[in-house]
Parts: structure tokens; sequence; C-alpha cells
């Protein structure tokens, strides 16, 4: 799936898609350890949701902080990240990592378009680059693993 996460001309704007992104997000990784077999597989993937779910909180307060109110949860896109998932379901661990992945990328993508976004704030820049640091992470977690498997 291709994203268009981090062209919005706005920053609250920018900020409101991110958030959906990453609630999006945690549905999906929610959706793969309850499928994943494999023990240390769920326990990888449960830290990196974690990671996002903190990088909801770090993006609501920047949203309060600049006037805005946070949505409260993702957007229609969620039925493709977790789908995605549930498809893969059926062709084991290797699958849903590879699915997980698609995911990543968008989230990649979104954060390092956020990181050079005309209006982003220095304290806005700080916390999408800590963001796409972990995002990076994820998804060359998931490639290494992909590839081991």
């Amino acid at each position: 799936m291709v994203t268009l996460v981090g062209t919005e001309p706005r920053l609250l704007d920018l900020l409101d898609s991110l958030i959906k992104l990453e609630h999006d997000a945690i549905a999906a990784y929610e959706e793969a350890v309850t499928r994943l077999d494999d023990a240390t597989l769920k326990t990888a993937l449960r830290g990196f949701q974690r990671d996002h779910e903190r990088h909801v909180t770090e993006l609501n307060a920047l949203t309060r902080d600049l006037g805005g109110t946070p949505p409260g949860g993702g957007d229609f896109k969620e039925v493709l990240t977790t789908g995605k998932v549930k498809l893969a379901d059926m062709f084991g661990d290797k699958a849903i990592l590879q699915a997980m992945k698609t995911n990543e990328d968008d989230t990649n993508t979104a954060y390092e378009r956020a990181v050079n976004h005309a209006e982003a704030t220095p304290t806005a820049r700080t916390c999408f680059q800590g963001a796409l640091g972990d995002e990076r992470r994820h998804r060359e977690w998931l490639e290494d693993t992909v590839a081991r498997l």
C-alpha cells in the first residue's frame, strides 16, 4: 500500500494523519501477535507495538500543544493493514511478517516526509526523527527475520 501521509501542507493535518497511521499500525501489530505461532516473534512484535503506542502519545501531545484535537483512532486504512495480516495467516509466520513489513514501509515513508515538512517545529522534527529511527529498526528487523525464516 502506498501512503500519502507526509504530503499534507499543514502541520496539524500531518499530525492528524500520522496519529491515524499509528493507530492503524497498532491494530495490525495486535492482529499479527494473535496470529503468530512463534513466541519469540510475538515478543518482538509486542515491543514494536509499544513503540507505536508511544508515538501516538507523543503525537497527541504535539497536536494539543499546537491547539489541535488528536483523533481517537485510525481510519479506513486499518482494514487494509489488518486485512493483509489476516490473509497472510493462511501461509504462516513468515507471510505474516512479510505483511507487517509492507505496513512498516508506509510508516517509514510517512516519517521520512514528516522530518522534512515545511511547517515542522524543532520539537515536531525531533519527535519525527525519533519515530523514524524506530520505524527503520522495525523494518530492518522484519527484513532480517523474514530472510532467516
